[in-house]
């Protein structure tokens, strides 16, 4: 099966949380924010943003493993996906600019300089690649001897990263209940110290930004995982180790509720929903849990009966998350914020569904037409 098929499933399932979480949040009257349909839409909203740093690792690990197969030297590899961490990075910022100017005289200017997912992705990519270029084996392409990937070099590599990213996404984890407390880098300007807290201007961390702690644990442990399944034992028993994953979530999420109940704590201030590790490897095995059931899904479910809304989704995932922002929360909301009953917020709901698969839908046909026009250019040059 092919990985892509999974990772687009994960990530329109995130969109379609999303959707449902900004929607009610946005809409709903206050009488509505009472029922327990509300306060479930909102635990599902807490899902979306570690299953898209996540994926932003296991998606870099494949293209890690697809130029290294290649013969690309570290140094390439590094170019190539630190630069897309840049991009990322920059179209963050280019958002977070967007917000501000649709939002003039409402929105104040420090909202520009606000730590938002996709700052947070594109710094975790820069990270992961600085840190797989670390823990690379150099081969001969990087003595510029021109030649093949040696597959020695390849698995050194492969194992050298899925040790370093579950050892840099534990050290991430441990270290958040710090740097939001007790050690907390307060002599650092707000904008710089709010992209290891999400302090911003509030004067204490917030947890409803995306601070690289811990954040950028979930992109790390998604590169491990990446790699993981890119290893011979995976290729060769595929359906098992998918399996032994999500048993290794059951675990994850067994042994956070045993450490939350250790009477002794390391942490002098200890929150267990915001900051402690004990909570972050709960969403970890909850991570594992969901890729272990869309593989299932993908593999033997209703996705392999052709068009799949979910997985169109997830390929375009970045666009519809930009547009779909300013439909629900902007000035063009199609429905009057904090007034809305919940089958009229539904309703609203499914048509920001509908509206994101169609654009989905001509980003995709789009992109395949230039692709066509490009090679049929290409081969009638060759001619």
């Amino acid at each position: 099966m092919k990985r892509l098929s999974y990772i687009d499933w994960m990530r329109g399932l995130a969109c379609v949380l999303m959707f449902q979480t900004h929607c009610y949040d946005s809409w709903l009257s206050p009488q509505a924010r009472n029922s327990p349909a509300f306060v479930w839409s909102q635990l599902g909203g807490t899902l979306p943003a570690p299953l898209f740093i996540f994926l932003s690792g296991v998606s870099f690990a494949l293209v890690t493993e697809r130029l290294r197969e290649k013969g690309a030297t570290r140094g390439d590899v590094a170019k190539t996906t630190i630069r897309r961490g840049a991009e990322v990075f920059a179209l963050g910022m280019l958002f977070r600019l967007q917000e501000y100017a649709l939002g003039y005289r409402w929105s104040p200017w420090t909202d520009i300089l606000r730590v938002d997912i996709l700052n947070i992705l594109g710094l975790s990519m820069v990270l992961m690649g600085i840190l797989c270029w670390l823990s690379a084996v150099p081969g001969p392409a990087d003595a510029n001897v021109p030649a093949p990937a040696v597959p020695g070099t390849v698995r050194s590599s492969r194992n050298r990263a899925i040790f370093a990213g579950l050892f840099t996404a534990a050290l991430v984890a441990l270290a958040t209940p710090h740097l939001w407390t007790t050690y907390r880098p307060s002599q650092l300007p707000w904008p710089l110290e709010s992209y290891i807290n999400g302090v911003h201007t509030f004067g204490h961390p917030q947890p409803w930004l995306f601070p690289l702690f811990p954040w950028s644990a979930f992109a790390f442990v998604g590169l491990a995982v990446g790699f993981f399944l890119f290893t011979d034992l995976a290729r060769r028993h595929e359906a098992l180790i998918f399996a032994a994953l999500g048993g290794t979530g059951i675990l994850s999420c067994f042994l956070s509720i045993q450490f939350d109940e250790f009477r002794l704590q390391l942490y002098s201030q200890y929150d267990y929903w915001h900051t402690s590790p004990n909570f972050f490897l709960m969403r970890c095995g909850i991570l594992l849990i969901i890729l272990f059931c869309v593989y299932v899904w993908c593999r033997w479910g209703l996705a392999q009966l052709g068009f799949s809304p979910i997985i169109q989704l997830g390929k375009t995932s970045l666009l519809v998350y930009w547009v779909h922002i300013e439909f629900v929360y902007g000035r063009l909301s199609i429905l009057p914020k904090r007034q809305s009953s919940f089958p009229l917020a539904t309703l609203g709901l499914c048509i920001i569904f509908l509206a994101m698969l169609g654009l989905s839908l001509l980003r995709t046909n789009w992109k395949n037409r230039h692709r066509k026009t490009q090679e049929l250019a290409a081969a009638a040059v060759l001619t």
